[in-house]
């Protein structure tokens, strides 16, 4: 693949064409006519599963749809929002128990449901993809927000922790596991609720969750954020420990999330200032770099163990964007140059081995050593939603959206 010469990582024209670029990919290739969009994709585009459909792509692809139709105006991101709301209503949707299927099957202009548990992981994608849907202006949205909202604090939160519990059977019976990543996910969901309806419940109920998470209990496990818990919250070193497989729920201290959280922090504090959020930031980010970033092949590694060393060698695209945007939206707050060097490094590496310059988007997972290994561009859950994320972000960030976004 040939790469072309480095752009300007900065320069928010460049950050508004990728975006474009991106979405190129799957912009007149996603929308199935009969419903939704199609979520598995390889490198060149060809749709390899045209029935299956995750909750997680459905959701980000309204989202991806709506940051297009904010930073464009182009009615055709709009109808792509629009499509996909409607997809969310008619096919996930469950109005007997307010919930939404995980995992279902569209043949016929059906749906089958595959995976009827209630993961409040993907209810956190259905509030956020809700408030991009009324910032588009759809404003039905407005309500199906409020129900969401209401579903997940009735059946999923648990005030004596000030945390959400993970997943329900299909009756809303608790599972025991407990997990910051749903509730990560949550406090973003809850900070764009807040821009979109300026409602202060929202906007409390992410100070929550990023206190809990990132300082209670970031505080049992060396400062930094584990990813699993037992019921009463207290760590589980051991969940899924020798499984790579699931993707939700990977063993060991998750680089991408320390940085995740760093971006989230600040993002926060922009809406409700407090003089923790910059210093858990900045420490967050700086553990995960020093720990996980790749001296000799470049790139930040997926994994590391409690003892420091990289259980997971390998390079998920959505670990880099979520650090650059943090990188950035760092460097913006503090003006230190040691943030835009990191900024600057990040990007390099994504743009000579993640960004597929020939057949569009980015490649999903990479080897320690930056090999591709799969032809699948986006199986359930990519979407490359982080990737353009990402570079909304730290467009947002430097006040280069138009205003209100």
């Amino acid at each position: 693949m040939a790469i072309p010469p480095l752009p300007d990582f900065r320069s928010p024209g460049f950050l508004r064409q990728h975006i474009i670029w991106i979405m190129d990919f799957y912009a007149d290739r996603a929308i199935d006519p009969s419903g939704g969009m199609y979520h598995f994709f390889l490198d060149d585009g060809t749709v390899y599963d045209a029935r299956t459909r995750h909750l997680v792509s459905a959701t980000r692809f309204v989202i991806t749809h709506a940051m297009l139709f904010q930073l464009t105006g182009e009615e055709r991101f709009r109808k792509g929002v629009r499509h996909g709301v409607d997809f969310l209503r008619g096919a996930f949707f469950d109005p007997a128990t307010g919930g939404y299927a995980w995992l279902i099957d569209w043949h016929g202009g059906r749906a089958t449901v595959l995976d009827a548990n209630r993961h409040c992981y993907g209810m956190a994608f259905v509030v956020l993809a809700y408030a991009h849907a009324l910032k588009s202006g759809i404003e039905q949205a407005r309500s199906w927000l409020e129900e969401a909202f209401g579903v997940a604090e009735q059946r999923f939160w648990q005030p004596g922790f000030g945390l959400y519990a993970d997943e329900a059977q299909s009756d809303w019976t608790l599972s025991p596991y407990r997990g910051q990543n749903a509730n990560m996910h949550a406090c973003e969901a809850m900070i764009y609720a807040y821009a979109a309806t300026g409602e202060r419940r929202y906007i409390e109920r992410a100070e929550t969750l990023a206190h809990n998470i990132t300082v209670r209990q970031a505080a049992l496990a060396d400062g930094l954020v584990w990813e699993h818990y037992h019921a009463d919250w207290s760590v589980d070193w051991e969940y899924n420990r020798h499984d790579k497989s699931n993707i939700f729920r990977p063993w060991g201290f998750q680089p991408g999330h320390q940085t995740e959280w760093a971006k989230l922090l600040l993002q926060l504090d922009a809406y409700l200032p407090a003089d923790w959020h910059l210093p858990r930031a900045e420490a967050l980010f700086d553990a995960a770099v020093s720990h996980a970033w790749d001296t000799q092949h470049g790139g930040v590694h997926y994994g590391f163990a409690p003892d420091g060393s990289i259980c997971d060698g390998d390079k998920y695209h959505w670990v880099q964007a979520e650090s650059f945007a943090a990188a950035g939206l760092l460097a913006q707050r503090t003006g230190k140059a040691a943030y835009w060097g990191w900024y600057d490094r990040i990007w390099d590496y994504c743009w000579r081995h993640f960004v597929d310059h020939g057949q569009g988007a980015w490649f999903r997972i990479l080897d320690p050593g930056n090999l591709n290994h799969t032809r699948e561009k986006s199986p359930a859950g990519k979407v490359d939603y982080h990737d353009i994320g990402a570079c909304f972000d730290v467009l947002r960030a430097r006040g280069d959206l138009p205003e209100g976004l």
